[in-house]
């Protein structure tokens, strides 16, 4: 199962980077700040050519976009971090509906902040912001603002924090959600923070998360998705800034954020189809698989926080990763050469 499901990754990335290359053929990328942001929205909208019902589309799309990794029975919830419960991190794929222990759909952008209210349809119901969810753990998270924190999801003063492994996810759903709608759909009403210099309507925190947390295996499944408009439940459009963090230091400016493409286009290294697996890891282990045409370096594993706590020169062929002495969490990996790196997100159950 393990290797069906690497060869079924690495099938989809290599598609999601063709797919990319192709949708954006007509955005001009070497603009930067507001002038890139109007390019990338008037893409996501004019590429919309699905609009979803919230029943059953919605339902039907996050089956489909949101499988477990490791387990395609269940689907992962949005904030979760435990293995059972209200804050559990997955739940059975036809476990959804409105009772206790079911998963529901989470707005990640709540209704209730856009000016006027989302609703159930239009932007109430893009997929590219609606996340599976515990009900329980939804329902605690209201229409609270994002606000800064560490670890774990919850609450914190004046806001929600949504947790390490998700923050990333967040924001770049915040980002697209302001270019597809606009003015009703702005940063500054959903995240509490300091505004951006660029673009009063961003809030840094939003730049910041994006910048240390990698886009996740889930965000690319998600974005490969809706980005074929042949799937039955696909909006046609992209989130830009699943496809490359970056463009977000290109529009705003803040913290630097990986440029995926940087990487995809440097011909030599292909550090992109290195295989890390299991992600997430219940045995105290990471296997790295090189491939043979691959030169890695380096192998440094960071905490979230940026503290180096592992770093190895990899073996030809394939690196076992001891992780026995490390907490539970988010970790960040990255691979290295002499000609470009690149950092994949690693979780520690």
């Amino acid at each position: 199962m393990i290797k069906k499901l690497l060869f079924l990754s690495v099938t989809a990335l290599c598609w999601s980077l063709n797919a990319q290359q192709s949708y954006y053929n007509d955005v001009d990328l070497t603009k930067s700040g507001i002038a890139l942001k109007d390019a990338l929205a008037t893409k996501i909208a004019s590429t919309h050519t699905r609009n979803l019902s919230y029943t059953p589309g919605v339902w039907e799309a996050c089956k489909a976009t949101d499988l477990n990794p490791s387990n395609s029975s269940q689907v992962l919830l949005v904030y979760g971090y435990s293995s059972s419960g209200t804050t559990a991190r997955t739940r059975g794929v036809n476990d959804n509906g409105g009772n206790s222990g079911d998963w529901n759909r989470e707005h990640v952008y709540p209704k209730s902040l856009g000016t006027p209210n989302l609703g159930s349809s239009g932007p109430g119901a893009d997929a590219h912001h609606l996340r599976p969810s515990d009900v329980s753990y939804n329902s605690q998270r209201g229409n609270k603002k994002f606000a800064t924190g560490s670890g774990n999801s919850g609450n914190v003063t004046g806001g929600w924090y949504p947790g390490d492994e998700w923050k990333g996810d967040v924001a770049r759903m915040m980002m697209y959600m302001y270019l597809r709608y606009g003015n009703q759909c702005l940063p500054k009403n959903v995240a509490i923070g300091t505004a951006n210099t660029v673009d009063s309507n961003m809030i840094d925190l939003l730049l910041k998360w994006n910048a240390e947390d990698p886009v996740s295996n889930i965000e690319d499944a998600r974005n490969t998705y809706h980005g074929n408009s042949s799937n039955t439940y696909a909006q046609g459009n992209r989130n830009p800034f699943i496809d490359n963090p970056n463009l977000a230091t290109q529009i705003w400016g803040g913290p630097v954020a990986e440029n995926r493409w940087a990487t995809a286009s440097t011909k030599d290294h292909k550090l992109s189809s290195v295989e890390v697996y299991p992600n997430p890891s219940a045995i105290k282990k990471i296997f790295v698989k090189i491939p043979a045409s691959v030169t890695v370096s380096n192998i440094t594993l960071y905490s979230v926080l940026g503290k180096k706590v592992l770093s190895v020169t990899p073996a030809f062929g394939q690196e076992t990763l001891t992780l026995d002495n490390l907490a539970k969490g988010i970790y960040l990996l990255t691979l290295s050469n002499q000609q470009a790196s690149t950092t994949k997100k690693i979780v520690i159950l």
